[in-house]
């Protein structure tokens, strides 16, 4: 059998068409027992309603985009899953692109989402220019963009302070004693990573301690990258006592470095991460880290994209800055006098 339409749901229930229109949608008072006749057919034949052409009608698809650079990152991935579970509970689906860091796969995406009709979009630290995200604003689709800084007038933003999550983190190392304190960072192209980094610096200056740029390497915020990475730190002729490396899939790519170079965490080497992903709990030894507030982050970009779409929000775009919080765990450790 094909498709079963509201035609043959009429006559199974022998009522019109618009009356089997009206009991789906709910659009006008229908008799309870008429009413019932007609839920018994839609339960019978298995009736299915037609989103598509309903969409069509409606100009509404009940379908968010959301666009993240890498789903292999843990810290995309948990959340990535939050955003889909708040939009779930509130009645949107999620289409996920991801985009592998990479712009021209980005940009199909973008054109991906607008051909599919969706009513707002929402970015993770997205890579794309100003310009990419001004097709939706022409196409009146509302965009939250989280972890990267853009012009408010494009988009509502969800951010952490970066800056202040990278002091913190190097302060607790300066604390401890160390004053080697190596940096591994992320794409010099991403705000999150620079915000990081700035903060590395400032703790650096306020402490005294002078800024020596071979004790930065660059890092691609992925495990082998974060390897790699520390591979280099470590070959330098005045090798680090501690590591602030600003992501916690680097860093775990890093205490792998370590203990193949033979060094024992934290005894040897401090080392201390930046989101505190599921995983930062669950190496060994537990990572130190600072802890971005996922949960939150995801439901504000939830919200604020939903208050849009749904009327309750008509004013001027917000941008709202989450804390971050520094959780202390067995990575580091008073460096050895």
């Amino acid at each position: 059998m094909g498709r079963i339409t509201i035609k043959d749901v009429a006559r199974e229930a022998d009522v019109s068409i618009s009356t089997v229109s009206h009991v789906i949608n709910d659009t006008r008072f229908v008799d309870p027992v008429t009413k019932g006749h007609v839920q018994d057919a839609l339960k019978k034949l298995g009736y299915r309603p037609n989103n598509v052409a309903r969409s069509l009608r409606s100009g509404v698809t009940q379908t968010i985009g959301l666009i993240v650079p890498d789903a292999s990152n843990l810290f995309f991935a948990e959340i990535a899953r939050k955003i889909e579970n708040y939009g779930f509970q509130q009645g949107y689906s999620v289409i996920l692109g991801n985009s592998d860091n990479n712009p021209a796969k980005e940009i199909q995406y973008i054109h991906t989402l607008l051909a599919k009709s969706v009513d707002g979009v929402i970015f993770i630290s997205a890579g794309a220019e100003l310009r990419n995200f001004k097709q939706f604003a022409d196409s009146n689709i509302p965009v939250v963009v989280a972890d990267r800084v853009v012009p408010i007038e494009l988009a509502d933003v969800v951010l952490v302070d970066n800056e202040q999550g990278g002091y913190d983190a190097t302060r607790y190392l300066i604390e401890l004693g160390h004053t080697h304190i190596g940096c591994i960072t992320g794409p010099n192209d991403l705000s999150p990573s620079m915000q990081r980094f700035d903060g590395y610096k400032r703790a650096l200056k306020e402490a005294g301690i002078p800024f020596r740029l071979e004790r930065v390497v660059t890092g691609d915020f992925r495990v082998q990258g974060g390897s790699e990475a520390m591979d280099r730190l470590l070959q330098a002729p005045e090798k680090p006592s501690a590591v602030f490396v600003l992501n916690d899939m680097m860093a775990i790519g890093a205490m792998t470095s370590a203990h193949r170079a033979g060094l024992s965490i934290p005894a040897d080497l401090s080392i201390i991460g930046f989101d505190d992903i599921e995983l930062a709990s669950a190496v060994s030894p537990t990572l130190t880290t600072v802890a971005q507030p996922i949960d939150e982050m995801a439901r504000y970009a939830t919200d604020l994209l939903i208050q849009r779409l749904n009327g309750h929000r008509k004013d001027e775009n917000q941008r709202i800055i989450l804390k971050t919080a520094l959780i202390k765990r067995n990575s580091t450790a008073r460096r050895k006098p």
